[in-house]
């Protein structure tokens, strides 16, 4: 029987409703701003003619160019809390954890929202809440790290889990509205919550529990369950000695009155001891000459030792227990990774992996094995069991051989289905097919084989489930981009597959949307057929984001599968919110959903007011309120948000998001200091790479770790400008990166600097992980563009990840100019603009460890550069603990306050001064300004000052 689980990790009111949804997420990941004209300063208009003309009229802006929108507001200036770093300051960078100014902190220290989750049957809602950042403390905890994960073995779980503090139960009334909260009660003083869990008829919660002990000797997880109607909460094993062993899968309800939970076995001793001495050297060989390609994964295997420990660790126990009191064991202890009953509670999919492991690869691709037992743990048969696979190749949709996505048929009571690759997992080999899909009976007659469901020429990418009329089978080509939607008829083996969409992953504009999904008694979710009063034809709901060249207006429409009619029944509002469809409210019962007693829930938002969530009701679209959240950040409340868009010079179409602080008028007030926030992507054609994504009605959602966080300090943040990178045809796009890298950011400059709103000499450009890359290559390769620039976690010498990175699939040796002409470690001799550099000391992303951080710092210092390097004890990719966040944002704001703050009254001056002087030539007479000699206005300076006049003119 399915089951939903809320996860922790979601952040910022995701809502989890029993089925897969997509989180609500922020806008779009940060893209890269452009490159702006070079500084319109009175120290330029007192160059050479030489340079003037050099510097000056590269980056005009044509004279159609769009508008900036007026602004509302007052002073533009920066505030004396922005003052300039002072030499007191610069006099303590040594040890100790700073603190931002109050007005980033506050932000940063506000209580954050719960997460939503809806029961089954949507008539109750949890508020599951939440807590503000957690203390370095928690990180410091000892973890083991094996096998490519890592592991908290006091509580014998993935280390730095987050939790909730509580768990509120609303009832959803029949008008819509909450009822009052019912806390769920009787839990420990300081319990931490995770993995919360609906039973399948909504009477029962199920989540785990830990608490940290006095002593610090154990916060191993116990499973509790809740009564949903009194809130009264209870462990759910008698025995205290029985805890939950969460390394891999943790516990799933069977039905509703019991479930399998993955324990620590109760005949497991002590840790293993590492051997003061080990037994030999650590050897590793390739006698037999095999190709064995891999990405720089970290935390792997060391030796026998590690493989030991990630046994001790790793190995479970299942158990049947019952909300009675029963408990029983299972099948043998193993590693099993994940457990699935099937729909009629009837069997459990059963997937484990054990030895020979690798030193190479992590426990992904360890020998696998795939079982079905009943739930009373008899075994049934064995599906697989798969080999080590060390030798996958890198191209990307290269996958696995054998047996793969290995599931339940939702639609089915017990209906197996898979995917076998024709290609030997090999996305270079030239084969047709490529995938197979096949399915079968859980227990098949004697002799009975599996029946191929669908053949597919591209990489398999999911199926989509209705009914034995209906699926949709989904495949796709990263190479090419191309996508593909088969509609099949599973149980019809003469209907013909036929292809219901066939476009290009990266053209946002032509997304039919996806279907929405109806769960089932038995917990499974399948697309949703829709009855349309008397009419025949095979109705489904797409839900889309509805793309387009002014941004995203999300869609539900009603589409008829057999003749590709479709009626568009809602739509965001196009002028002042943004709004999308969440989930179906109306999927309690079997069969057809009748377009007038349709239900869903829709979410809502604006460029000022935070996301709520409604309720709206077919056949009049009646809405109603469920949620009224408070503004997270007052302060900024006022804040002015514009999707803005400009071209680069190769004529590809570039977009951003430009904010500007509270009280702050383009028109009126000086240009402010800008702090540009990007990340590159890929893409195969201009015109995709052109595309509008995200809306500009969408609230800005502001993390920890945001660029938005200096709106607070009087900053314009320009906000994931996007920095395509084309290969089209067989171009691959990674030969160009340097210079579109450039273009890009040129554009972006340039944009900002004609609205007026940022002042061209104080542009700072910041990015995390990939856009860290981009940062130090923009430093390296056009320093005319910035003061400064932030660079977090990122990976600067590619030769140190020859096998691949990003979404570069040749190696090192296939493509070595691109290798060293992207690493901004090659040219860090050209590098001299200031650049502060930020790592996670426990960093586990592939590609990005924390040598990288390192070894550009003296590479950089070996070259006198401006640099500084902050090195976060016990922090990984992303930061978690509030002493590094404070502690980040601390180094970031006096990074801009010294680098891109200082002068900036005095370059507003300059300026000021340049546009008397130009009112003051623009009035004289013509004949004394042109050819003018000895105290006249020279023809250059007319000429910069009709340039300068264009521009703030158009700016205005």
């Amino acid at each position: 029987m399915r089951l939903h689980k809320v996860y922790p990790r979601l952040s910022l009111v995701s809502l989890s409703l029993s089925l897969p949804l997509l989180p609500h997420l922020p806008p779009p990941f940060l893209s890269l701003k452009p490159s702006p004209p070079p500084p319109l300063s009175a120290s330029i208009f007192k160059s050479t003619k030489s340079v003037m003309s050099f510097s000056r009229f590269r980056y005009l802006v044509p004279i159609n160019a769009e508008s900036a929108e007026d602004g509302g507001g007052s002073n533009g200036s920066v505030s004396s809390s922005a003052a300039p770093a002072s030499a007191a300051n610069d006099a303590v960078l040594g040890g100790g954890y700073r603190l931002p100014p109050p007005e980033i902190r506050d932000i940063v220290d506000a209580p954050p929202l719960p997460a939503l989750s809806f029961s089954p049957q949507r008539d109750k809602i949890l508020f599951l809440k939440r807590r503000s950042l957690p203390p370095l403390s928690e990180l410091a905890r000892p973890e083991e790290k094996l096998a490519g994960i890592r592991i908290d073995g006091k509580c014998n779980s993935r280390s730095r889990m987050s939790f909730y503090t509580g768990i509120g139960i609303h009832q959803l009334m029949s008008d819509g509205t909450l009822g009052p909260e019912k806390e769920v009660h009787g839990l420990p003083d300081g319990a931490k919550l995770n993995f919360v869990t609906w039973s399948t008829d909504g009477h029962h919660l199920s989540f785990s529990v830990r608490v940290d002990e006095e002593d610090n000797s154990s916060s191993k997880l116990r499973v509790w369950v809740a009564d949903v109607e009194t809130g009264k909460a209870r462990p759910l094993f008698q025995s205290p000695d029985i805890y939950l062993n969460a390394v891999f899968d943790n516990f799933v309800w069977v039905n509703n009155s019991s479930l399998m939970v993955c324990t620590i076995p109760l005949s497991r001793g002590d840790p293993p001891k590492k051997p003061l001495v080990p037994s030999g050297p650590k050897v590793q060989s390739n006698e037999h000459k095999n190709v064995v390609q891999v990405r720089t994964f970290q935390d792997l295997l060391k030796d026998e030792y590690d493989e030991d420990m990630f046994e001790y660790y790793a190995t479970t126990q299942l158990v049947l227990a019952s909300l009675d009191g029963t408990v029983k064991p299972v099948g043998p202890p193993a590693i099993y990774t994940s457990v699935d009953p099937s729909p009629d509670e009837k069997y459990l999919l059963i997937t484990s992996i054990h030895r020979p492991y690798s030193f190479i690869v992590p426990c992904g691709r360890f020998p696998k094995k795939v079982d079905v037992w009943t739930t009373e743990g008899k075994f049934v048969r064995e599906l697989c069991n798969l080999p080590l696979a060390e030798d996958i190749p890198i191209a990307f949709n290269s996958v696995r051989k054998g047996m793969r996505s290995i599931n339940w048929r939702a639609d089915k009571p017990s209906m197996l289905y898979w995917v076998e690759t024709q290609d030997g997992g090999d996305a270079k080999a030239d084969v047709s097919p490529r995938d197979i899909i096949y399915t079968q009976s859980t227990e098949p007659l004697e002799g009975e084989q599996p029946r191929i469901l669908h053949k597919l020429d591209l990489r398999y990418g999911g199926i989509s489930w209705c009914d034995d009329s209906l699926a949709l089978v989904y495949e796709s080509w990263y190479k090419t981009r191309k996508i593909r939607t088969w509609v099949i008829s599973p149980g019809s083996e003469d209907v013909n597959p036929r292809i219901l969409f066939d476009r290009s992953s990266e053209d946002v504009y032509s997304d039919p949307g996806s279907p929405m999904l109806r769960r089932t008694p038995a917990g499974t979710y399948v697309i949703a057929k829709v009855k349309k009063g008397n009419q025949e034809g095979i109705y489904v709901l797409l839900n889309g984001s509805g793309a387009t060249p002014n941004g995203n207006i999300p869609f539900l429409d009603l589409f008829d599968i057999n003749t590709g009619n479709k009626e568009r029944i809602w739509e965001s509002d196009k002028e002042e919110y943004y709004e999308t469809v969440v989930a179906l409210m109306s999927d309690d019962n079997e069969g057809e959903l009748d377009i007038n007693q349709l239900k869903i829930l829709t979410s809502k938002e604006s460029k000022t007011e935070n996301t709520q969530y409604y309720i709206q009701s077919w056949p009049d679209k009646k809405t109603c309120k469920i949620t009224n959240f408070p503004h997270p950040y007052p302060q900024l409340a006022s804040l002015k948000k514009e999707m803005i868009r400009y071209e680069r010079k190769d004529g590809v179409q570039l977009t951003a998001t430009l904010y500007l602080p509270p009280g702050y008028d383009p028109v009126t007030d000086d240009p402010l200091p800008c702090l540009v926030w990007s990340y590159p992507g890929e893409f195969k054609s201009k015109d995709a790479a052109g595309q509008v994504r995200g809306s500009p009605n969408e609230f800005p959602g502001i993390g920890p770790t945001s660029a938005l966080l200096w709106l607070a300090r009087r900053f314009a943040i320009l906000l994931g400008p996007t920095v395509p990178i084309i290969g089209e045809g067989d171009e691959e796009a990674n030969d160009r990166y340097v210079e579109q890298l450039v273009a890009s950011a040129e554009a972006a400059v340039a944009e900002v600097v004609r609205r007026g709103v940022a002042h061209p000499d104080k542009i700072a450009v910041g990015g995390h992980s990939y856009g860290a890359f981009m940062t130090a290559n923009l430093l390296a390769h056009a320093p005319h563009l910035f003061c400064c620039g932030i660079a977090r976690s990122g990976a600067y010498n590619r030769t140190l990840t020859p096998f691949g990175f990003q979404n570069e699939d040749r190696t090192l040796w296939e493509a070595t100019t691109t290798y060293v002409e992207m690493s901004p470690f090659m040219s860090a001799n050209k590098i001299k603009r200031p650049i502060l550099l930020i790592h996670g000391e426990e960093d586990n992303n592939p590609g990005t460890l924390t040598m990288q951080s390192d070894r550009f710092f003296n590479a950089l210092k070996g070259h006198g550069s401006p640099c500084r390097l902050v090195i976060l004890p016990f922090e990984s990719h992303g930061y978690a603990a509030r002493e590094s966040i404070m502690h980040v944002l601390w180094e970031t704001d006096r990074w801009l306050q010294k680098y891109c703050v200082p002068n900036i009254s005095e370059a507003n001056a300059d300026l000021d001064t340049c546009k008397d002087s130009i009112t003051k030539a623009a009035t004289d007479s013509e004949s004394k300004v042109i050819g003018a000699t000895g105290g006249g206005v020279s023809e250059l300076e007319v000429l910069e000052c009709e340039i300068f006049r264009s521009l703030k003119k158009s700016s205005l």
